[in-house]
């Protein structure tokens, strides 16, 4: 077993699920990551980092700290897989102008997560393309193994993407119940939004359904304590 591997075994098993995409064995973490243990490959979506500081120059006061609570989810994760990259799928910035008003502090964080691993940065609709001083490197779209990796998602056969931010609602103990989840039929997946003010779109949305071409596929749940695979058609619609 790779140390990777090993790794991934050692998480506690309310934490992650066991998912496999087009034959590719898949680690998703409640936290809203995707590990690839065999590629040693950490995978998030939508950071939409400044949002709170886009929202203020509208006038929309927000608590300024979104950047820095999603940085720090991020290392922790780093921390426990100790990935050799990490690929970050579009929207990782809230608008064009995000990575100029980023903190000191903040872009001193990114910069040690960066340090001796690759970073790619995929674009996205509100990060359209290669931006000086946050580092790493910029890709349209990445292919690994059996595997793409893009943002908005078009429903081809091993397609990781992000873009919808996928939630599912249920019922539970008389009250209805929404999380992100990971949206997958184990030919492609959608990631849950990753940053700290994302919201999220409804897995019963037909967004979802010309991704996946019916309602046959899986919405992972991130729970409290663990992550709960549960049939889409099975999940509440808005």
């Amino acid at each position: 077993m790779t140390t990777d591997a090993a790794r991934a075994d050692r998480e506690p098993a309310e934490r992650i699920s066991g998912i496999v995409l087009a034959g590719v064995p898949l680690v998703a973490d409640r936290a809203g990551a995707l590990y690839w243990p065999a590629e040693g490959l950490l995978i998030v979506a939508d950071l939409h980092l400044e949002k709170g500081s886009s929202f203020a120059e509208r006038g929309v006061l927000l608590p300024p700290y979104d950047t820095r609570s999603t940085l720090s989810r991020i290392a922790m994760l780093v921390a426990h897989y100790a990935p050799r990259a990490v690929v970050a799928l579009g929207d990782s910035f809230h608008d064009r102008g995000g990575p100029a008003r980023i903190g000191s502090a903040d872009r001193t964080a990114l910069a040690a997560l960066q340090r001796g691993r690759e970073w790619i940065w995929i674009t996205g609709n509100h990060d359209p393309g290669p931006t000086e001083g946050i580092g790493g490197t910029f890709a349209d779209a990445m292919a690994i193994g059996g595997c793409n990796f893009r943002h908005r998602p078009t429903g081809a056969d091993g397609e990781i993407a992000g873009h919808l931010h996928p939630m599912a609602r249920v019922s539970a103990r008389g009250r209805s119940v929404s999380r992100r989840c990971f949206a997958t039929d184990g030919r492609r997946m959608v990631m849950p939004a990753f940053g700290a003010y994302t919201g999220g779109l409804n897995v019963r949305d037909r967004a979802f359904a010309a991704v996946f071409g019916t309602c046959g596929f899986t919405a992972h749940m991130l729970g409290e304590s663990r992550i709960y695979a549960l049939a889409a058609e099975r999940c509440l619609p808005d």
